[in-house]
């Protein structure tokens, strides 16, 4: 970091824990060094149901953040959108927000106050998508200060819980205690024949979505687990019970892999031609 770091740094986004689960003890050296280079730190708010209710990421050093409410605060995303990402700074950034602001006046009502100089001025968006920011803060209301601790609680115990149980199956690339997700490496059954890929359409026809795979891009074969706070012991058992038996079939049934899923509409496409050859019009889509 420190041979990347100069006087045209401007800052540097970083998730904690990262990606690959793991949490960055080193992350206030970290923003000191950004700072020293006159950048910001700016906090990714993916991974935050690591670390709720249990520290702040302006207490890291971040001068900024945006928090993903459909990851840690129960909004929609995607086609059930749209989502909301609200963004929060430090007091060194509060004069360059966008006005108008929502102030509490001293007679207790609240107002719209514009009376900011250096304010960046207007933004289209400015208060987003107000009943997915109301649904969040309900949630936080609803939960408390010791709720929120208790879904940072749940979300590391069973990421934790299910590596744990899966370490013999797969191969585990870094075995310290991981947070809120765990990250394995198909290596293994790759060497049979049987890719990350292979596996998560399998797991479509055992009744489970499957997680992410091929991210984070550093782990070859990578199979990154994030089972969240909400599932219980139950659905977490079947799931590695799931996996298990996927390993044992990598072992003696290969070839079984390479059509699936089977069970479901739409079959198995050819990801590799979809990508190349993107057609995202169903009017000149070839009659089938």
């Amino acid at each position: 970091l420190r041979a990347h770091l100069g006087p045209k740094t401007a800052g540097i986004m970083l998730t904690n824990p990262s990606t690959l689960g793991v949490f960055e003890r080193q992350i206030k050296t970290v923003a000191a060094l950004v700072h020293e280079a006159g950048g910001l730190l700016y906090y990714d708010g993916a991974n935050l149901n690591a670390i709720l209710g249990r520290c702040r990421p302006g207490d890291l050093g971040f001068d900024v953040m945006h928090i993903n409410t459909h990851k840690t605060f129960t909004t929609p995303h995607g086609g059930g959108g749209p989502g909301a990402g609200p963004v929060g700074v430090n007091k060194k950034l509060e004069p360059f927000l966008p006005i108008s602001r929502v102030i509490k006046t001293k007679n207790g009502h609240y107002a719209l106050d514009y009376d900011y100089p250096e304010s960046i001025g207007y933004i289209s968006s400015f208060y987003g998508n107000f009943a997915l920011l109301l649904r969040a803060y309900s949630y936080i209301l609803l939960l408390g200060k010791e709720g929120l601790q208790e879904v940072s609680n749940h979300a590391v115990l069973n990421a934790n819980y299910i590596k744990e149980r899966l370490r013999s199956f797969y191969e585990l690339p870094f075995t310290q205690y991981c947070m809120h997700e765990c990250v394995f490496s198909a290596k293994r059954q790759a060497a049979r024949g049987v890719h990350a890929v292979d596996i998560a359409k399998y797991l479509i026809d055992l009744g489970f979505h499957p997680p992410t795979v091929y991210f984070p891009l550093t782990v070859k074969e990578s199979i990154m687990i994030e089972p969240t706070e909400t599932e219980s012991k139950t659905m977490i058992d079947d799931f590695i019970s799931a996996m298990e038996h996927i390993d044992q079939i990598t072992q003696s049934s290969p070839e079984d892999f390479h059509n699936r899923p089977k069970t479901t509409p739409v079959t198995r496409p050819d990801e590799v031609k979809a990508a190349r050859d993107l057609n995202t019009n169903y009017f000149n889509s070839p009659s089938v």
